[in-house]
Parts: structure tokens; sequence; C-alpha cells
């Protein structure tokens, strides 16, 4: 593995499902106004950091956010469908609300930490970030030392790549805050493995919207 790199989670802009708190999962949505507008924003900040690689999700809200910063940037957008979102089975679609109402126990252990699949027949979170690591793994290894490679992901992979990387116990992925829609975290390779040097970057404080548990928003 190359070394002295980086690697920047960042999080697609908003969508108009992530406002109403579905669980988008696999579904193909796309960003809304706004999230095209936080897309650019953010990539005018991202490009200053001279980045050597994008790869992206193949879901159309990460690709249109890697998009944004590939145009100003002028690097190809790599595309990985295992940079995907956790595949929400049969919760995709469904409110938090409508989740807690129609498998309380499932969802609810879920929510706190528990390595079941997701909607009965969706993924575990350990099965996401082994996917997901191993992509950014992949396009690593095409590089040299010194890569500052942008990921442009979903909340959820994020979160799973993060406790992974950083040898988190799995139960305890979820004390890592989630990123608001635009906003990226930073990891940097050292002797010992990954260290986390930035998170939730990117914007003001503002509200994480599509927070998997359906309660109401946090201020970062």
């Amino acid at each position: 593995m190359p070394k002295n790199n980086r690697i920047l989670l960042w999080r697609h802009g908003q969508t108009d499902w992530n406002i109403n708190n579905r669980f988008q999962g696999h579904s193909d949505i796309p960003l809304n106004d706004v999230g095209i507008y936080q897309a650019q924003r953010a990539a005018q900040l991202l490009a200053g950091m001279k980045p050597t690689g994008i790869i992206s999700s193949d879901l159309q809200r990460a690709k249109a956010t890697a998009q944004a910063l590939a145009d100003l940037v002028r690097l190809p957008v790599a595309i990985d469908p295992n940079l995907r979102e956790t595949n929400g089975g049969h919760w995709e679609g469904r409110t938090g609300e409508e989740n807690r109402a129609e498998d309380f126990q499932n969802f609810v252990r879920w929510i706190d930490g528990d390595d079941s699949p997701a909607g009965t027949i969706g993924e575990r979170r350990t099965e996401v970030a082994a996917r997901a690591v191993a992509a950014i793994e992949r396009a690593l290894s095409q590089g040299g030392d010194g890569q500052l490679l942008v990921v442009t992901t979903h909340g959820g992979t994020s979160r799973c790549v993060l406790g992974h990387l950083l040898q988190l116990p799995q139960s305890h992925w979820g004390v890592l805050g989630g990123l608001s829609n635009a906003a990226w975290s930073i990891l940097q390779s050292t002797s010992r493995g990954w260290h986390l040097v930035e998170h939730n970057a990117g914007s003001i404080p503002e509200p994480i919207y599509g927070e998997e548990s359906g309660a109401e928003p946090n201020l970062r």
C-alpha cells in the first residue's frame, strides 16, 4: 500500500428523501436543487486541496456530487458500485417513523449498532465496510505515495469505513457522528494505521438530515 496518503470521505448532496428522512439505501434518488448547490459549493473548497483521484458510488446522487469536483480539477471519476449506501432491504423508501412502527424491534436494535441485516434482507454494517474499504484500497494501490483520494459516497457507508479503518469495535461505530450533506471526513495514513484528522467538515453547523434513527436531527 502506498504511504503518506489521505482519504477524503465525501457525502453526497441533499436529496428529497434526506429531508423526508426516508431510508435511501440502494434506491437511486437524485440530488435536489439544494443538493446540487451544496455539491458545487463544497467542490470549490475541495479543489483547493488538490485531490489526486476521485472515486464514487454508482448511485446518481453520489455521481453528480463527484462530477461537480471533477469539472473543477479535471480529473476522471472512477465509478465503483462497492461504494454504495447500505442495502436497506424492506426499510428502503420508508421513513424512520414508519420503520419504527412496522419493524420496531429489528429497527431499534440495528440503530443501536447491532450488526444485523438492514431491513431483514439487506446488508450488515460489516459487509458494507468490507466492500467499501476494498474499493478504496484498490484505488489507492493504483497510485503512489502522497495521494489525496476523494471518495464520494453515502452517510452510512462513510461511517462504516471510518469505524473499520480506525479499528473501532463494530458495536462502537455509532460513536462517530454522521456527515451532513456534502460534508466530509479525512483520514491520514500513519505508521500505526489510519488517523482521523477532520470530521464532518465543510459547512457551518447545520442539521444532519437522513439520520438512520428517524429521530429529530441534531446540530453538530
